[in-house]
Formats: structure tokens, C-alpha cells, sequence
């Protein structure tokens, strides 16, 4: 089975959310298998991760699995136009796979939930690539062939997917925003396959 790793950070439960329809597109392409992880929260007084082991959901990522990944799709809420601290904590902590080059080549993708229509979707997107580009591996988005992409009112963009929650993150995922992440989970397997030969 070709393995891709579906790593995120959720505060509110949207990015997670969006990390289960987007290992769902995995999963619908022959062989693959995703395999969700998340990382721990980061406290405000610094100094570290909180707990060693998650009260809910699925286990915290080791570097073992991203070492393995045949493909990479990272997740993260927007902070300021950014991603959120605890998965920045977590790829800063990645210097030895960088220099071992073991991701070069690989295949990865990005997904943001944010509060408003306009609260920086694309600007988080674009900074969850730049660490990934620094490792060398392949970014590929969501082309405008996704339909969904051109009838969406809320997230979705060519960048990654993505998903508006509102400013009390009570906005459940659309069709749209559900159908843009399954695309780019399923767009990301392929390509995996694609580059294992």
C-alpha cells in the first residue's frame, strides 16, 4: 500500500474535518492508504508541546511517518494569515530529515480553515509550502477542472483546499468544500503513484 500522510492542526475541529474528507480522496484511489496524525498544541507560555499523547482523535505524528509518507497533505487553521504555531513547531523540529533529503521528490499538498471569507486562506496556504519547497518536495494544488472550484461561495482555492467556519467556527464544511478536499486527496494519491513509478 502506498502510504500518504494527512497531517493537521485543529483547534475548533474544521481543519480535522477537512483532514478526513481529504484522506478520503486518498483512500479512493487503488493502493493508497492515508494515514491521519495531528500534533500536540504548543502552550501560550512557550517552552515545548503540551501533552505526549492526544485526549481525542488520532495520535501525534512521529518523523518516522513522515519519513515514510509517499506523499504529504498538511492542514492547518489560519493564525494572521499564517499556520498556526503548533504545526510550525513541529516542521521547524524537521532539520535532520532536510538534510538527509528524504522527503525531495515527494508529493504534497495544503489545506486551511479560516473564520472569515477574507482571513487569509490563501496567504496560509502559501506559507505551509515554504518549508515543504525547502525540503524539495513536488506542491500541486486543486485545478479549475475541479467543478466545485468554480460554484464554491465559501472556501476552495487553487492553492489547497479550504473552508470558511465563521467567527464562532459553528460553520459546518459545504458539498464544495467537502468535494475540493476529496479532489485534492485523491489528486495527491494519484500523484504519489505517479512518481514511485
Amino acid at each position: 500500500m502506498t502510504e500518504i500522510l494527512v497531517l493537521y492542526y485543529s483547534r475548533y475541529g474544521n481543519v480535522a474535518d477537512m483532514a478526513r474528507h481529504v484522506a478520503r480522496g486518498v483512500e479512493s484511489v487503488r493502493s493508497c492508504r492515508a494515514l491521519i496524525r495531528t500534533v500536540p498544541a504548543v502552550p501560550a507560555t512557550g517552552g515545548g508541546v503540551a501533552d505526549n499523547v492526544p485526549e481525542q482523535g488520532p495520535p501525534f505524528v512521529t518523523k518516522d511517518d513522515l519519513v515514510r509518507c509517499a506523499g504529504l497533505a498538511l492542514g492547518s487553521p489560519t493564525r494572521f494569515g499564517n499556520m498556526a504555531a503548533p504545526l510550525k513547531y513541529f516542521l521547524d523540529g524537521t532539520g535532520d530529515i532536510w538534510l538527509s533529503n528524504k522527503l525531495a521528490g515527494k508529493p504534497a499538498a495544503v489545506f486551511t480553515s479560516t473564520s472569515s471569507l477574507h482571513g487569509g486562506q490563501e496567504s496560509t496556504l502559501l506559507s505551509m509550502m515554504l518549508p515543504l519547497l525547502h525540503h524539495g518536495m513536488v506542491i500541486m494544488g486543486v485545478p479549475y477542472s475541479e467543478p466545485a472550484l468554480l460554484s464554491t461561495r465559501s472556501g476552495g482555492t487553487p492553492y489547497g483546499a479550504s473552508h470558511v467556519a465563521g467567527i464562532e467556527n459553528d460553520i459546518r464544511i459545504t458539498d464544495e468544500e467537502k468535494r475540493i478536499c476529496m479532489t485534492l486527496g485523491t489528486r495527491l494519491a494519484e500523484l504519489a503513484l505517479k512518481l514511485k513509478g
